[in-house]
């Protein structure tokens, strides 16, 4: 098996109602990068949030009692930390400098995935806006699957990626938060490992695993490479969703 994970340079900067499918085919076709059957793009999800128009002004906010209390705590701006609660579903963790939250799309993450970073505003005061994370990651990237399905023919999957870090461990990783064809989960339980024991408990994330391979090759800075193609892929493709990686509560250890 050979994965590879092809950048595609030249994807410019995305604004609001932009539409990702044309941008990134046009982008295919500059790079003489050809779809095939199975392959996986694989979208920052800065891309299309930008493209959904998911900017907020902080002047705009007016902070709660609540994000009052927790900026205190966590020396962020009020603000900013309203914004947060409206994006989650429960406070986890506050801290200095640390936010950690159940976000409403069901994961655990710092701030809500709200971002200031590589988010140009839509005014002059550029340092105002926050970008927030697509409303519905999932149907965001069943809407890029089917019009690229559409327009070349080829049965592929989409893959939308943020940046989060992990219980335990420090650092970022690229995890995926919206799935159109790629599946979540692969549960290998009763297949054979090389001396013939039969797998009992193994369930890969071959989502994240895709999405931090691709990570490596997107980039967390100025390298401006949002959208990559995996190939090779070692799962079949099928019809998947976020809520396949969403550990249930019952079963979280964590908390």
């Amino acid at each position: 098996m050979t994965l590879t994970i092809h950048p595609i340079p030249g994807i410019p900067i995305i604004r609001p109602g932009d539409s990702l499918p044309e941008i990134i085919l046009e982008g295919l076709e500059k790079n003489t990068l050809t779809l095939q059957d199975g392959d996986i793009l694989v979208i920052a999800q800065k891309i299309v949030s930008k493209s959904e128009g998911r900017f907020v002004n902080l002047d705009s906010v007016i902070p709660s009692e609540k994000a009052i209390e927790l900026a205190q705590v966590t020396k962020k701006d009020p603000r900013f930390v309203e914004l947060v609660l409206r994006e989650s579903s429960s406070v986890l963790r506050a801290r200095e400098g640390t936010l950690i939250v159940e976000h409403k799309l069901g994961f655990v993450c710092a701030n809500a995935g709200i971002d200031h970073s590589n988010v140009q505003g839509l005014s002059e005061k550029t340092e105002d806006w926050v970008l927030l994370l697509p409303e519905n990651p999932d149907r965001s990237a069943t809407i890029i699957q089917r019009e690229v399905v559409f327009h070349t023919g080829k049965s592929i999957g989409v893959l939308i990626i943020d940046s989060h870090g992990r219980a335990w461990r420090l650092g970022t990783v690229g995890v995926a938060i919206g799935l159109a064809g790629v599946p979540g989960l692969v549960d290998l339980r009763g297949k054979p490992d090389i001396f013939g024991y039969r797998l009992r408990v193994t369930v890969v994330g071959a989502a994240d695993e895709l999405a931090a391979a691709a990570s490596l090759v997107m980039g967390q800075a100025d390298e401006k490479i949002p959208v990559v193609l995996a190939r090779g892929f070692p799962y079949p493709l099928r019809e998947s969703s976020l809520r396949e990686l969403i550990r249930p509560k019952e079963q979280d250890l964590f908390r």
